[in-house]
């Protein structure tokens, strides 16, 4: 977390419009990877800085996001608000695990699934 930390100061010194963040989350205890996305979303809203996120854990990257894209094998397949994608009945289900009742589905039954259905032929 302290490196995430410092590698996210280093990057401000430059008083930079633009940042790109790429896994923030990766490798980090839960209440860190809060405290970094805080610190993200404070920079955003009070320093009025752009961040780029890339970021696996769909779920806590569409709760900070205003927009989001959906990368698979290298290509944008879906692109929104990201209120509009965490209502996405697809994205609820391959990305965020969850059915159409709200059950979660196990990551395996999901991963099964995302490749029998693919977004690009």
């Amino acid at each position: 977390g302290e490196q995430q930390m410092l590698v996210i100061g280093r990057a401000l010194m430059s008083s930079p419009r633009v940042i790109l963040l790429d896994e923030p989350s990766l490798g980090l205890a839960p209440m860190l990877v809060e405290e970094i996305f805080e610190i993200v979303q404070r920079m955003n809203r009070q320093e009025k800085l752009t961040v780029l996120l890339v970021e696996q854990n769909a779920a806590l990257a569409l709760a900070i996001a205003e927009h989001g894209y959906v990368m698979e094998n290298g290509r944008i397949v879906l692109e929104g608000s990201a209120a509009s994608l965490r209502d996405n009945a697809d994205i609820k289900e391959f990305y965020l695990g969850l059915t159409e009742v709200g059950a979660r589905k196990s990551y395996r039954d999901v991963k099964h699934y995302k490749r029998r259905k693919r977004w690009l032929s």
